[in-house]
């Protein structure tokens, strides 16, 4: 079976872009632009986390979700609009839809260690205490991911025929978030909305998601001809796919392609599912605005000019995460 889903989901090593070997950096550019133009999601290996590492943050994630509900809840201020901490069950829901998602979960955000104005936009994290460890695993995930992120852009920006390091500094200190999801046990399935899902279908905010593997089966994603094929990496990949900002800047060359988290056979409902993503953003002010090379005849401009946080903003509007 994953042979077969690896047909459908290209696999790429970043060690090759990473390599200084120009012939395997260019195959590894050509191949991700060729994924990200069909369908927009990649499994990626050497992306930097080791084996200790992520079972550590697994170890701390469970940790917390498994607190009482009570105890969760302290660390969830609606103020800050999901932007970091806790979030709790069936807040957010898909664009589109009113009917909220069977889950949970906690945002870290960036850290501005060094003077940048950017950093009096971004509220302080929030740490459980009952989980010291917390602090450390998520954060070092967060740096691992966000510097795997940035080659990622890098390139994707060769790809687009744009300079390597367009995106630098773009995504240098940018609003982005490490979501670790709780798809909670659902004892009586009864007692749920019909229409009820873990992750109703959907595109991603951001630039690219880079998503560790997940604890059970469950994400798909939507093929060109409207078919749903599942998504599993292997133990030592992520997933690695384009984000909203991304196609708009892009004028829908690469795709953001829409994807979802179904629940499990009835008799599992009843089992947890924990996720990890990390949803690369840019800085506020970058400029959503398509690609001059991007709009073609054949391709016209698809989307009016917005900035990066202009669209993030509407996007939390429309998730239920913030008030108009």
């Amino acid at each position: 079976m994953q042979d077969q889903l690896l047909d459908q989901i290209p696999s790429l090593d970043l060690a090759d872009f990473r390599s200084g070997d120009p012939a395997r950096k260019a195959h590894f550019v050509q191949q991700l632009g060729e994924a990200y133009q069909n369908i927009g999601f990649v499994a990626l290996k050497n992306h930097g986390l080791n084996d200790e590492q992520t079972k550590q943050l697994y170890a701390d994630v469970q940790a917390f979700f498994q607190l009482p509900d009570e105890a969760k809840q302290r660390y969830e201020n609606p103020e800050l609009a999901g932007q970091r901490g806790y979030i709790s069950k069936g807040k957010e829901h898909a664009k589109g839809r009113n009917t909220g998602d069977l889950k949970e979960f906690y945002h870290v955000g960036q850290e501005v260690e060094e003077e940048d104005p950017i950093k009096n936009e971004y509220p302080d994290n929030i740490w459980p205490e009952e989980v010291p460890s917390f602090k450390q695993s998520t954060f070092t995930a967060y740096r691992t991911l966000e510097s795997a992120g940035q080659d990622v852009l890098r390139a994707i920006a060769l790809y687009l025929h744009l300079p390597e390091n367009y995106f630098d500094d773009k995504v240098k200190h940018g609003n982005s978030i490490l979501r670790p999801i709780h798809y909670f046990p659902i004892e009586d399935p009864e007692a749920v909305p019909a229409d009820a899902v873990r992750a109703a279908e959907h595109g991603d905010i951001n630039l690219i998601t880079l998503l560790m593997g997940a604890s059970a089966d469950g994400l798909q994603v939507k093929r060109r001809d409207g078919k749903w094929i599942p998504i599993t990496a292997l133990p030592d990949q992520i997933v690695v796919n384009v984000g909203d900002m991304l196609q708009r800047l892009t004028n829908g060359v690469l795709k953001s392609t829409i994807h979802r988290v179904v629940n499990p056979a009835r008799e599992k409902m009843n089992t947890s599912r924990f996720s990890i993503p990390f949803f690369m953003h840019p800085r506020s002010e970058m400029s959503l605005a398509a690609l001059e090379h991007c709009v073609t005849p054949e391709n016209p401009k698809k989307e009016a000019d917005i900035t990066a946080g202009e669209f993030l903003n509407e996007r939390l509007i429309e998730l239920g995460l913030k008030k108009k």
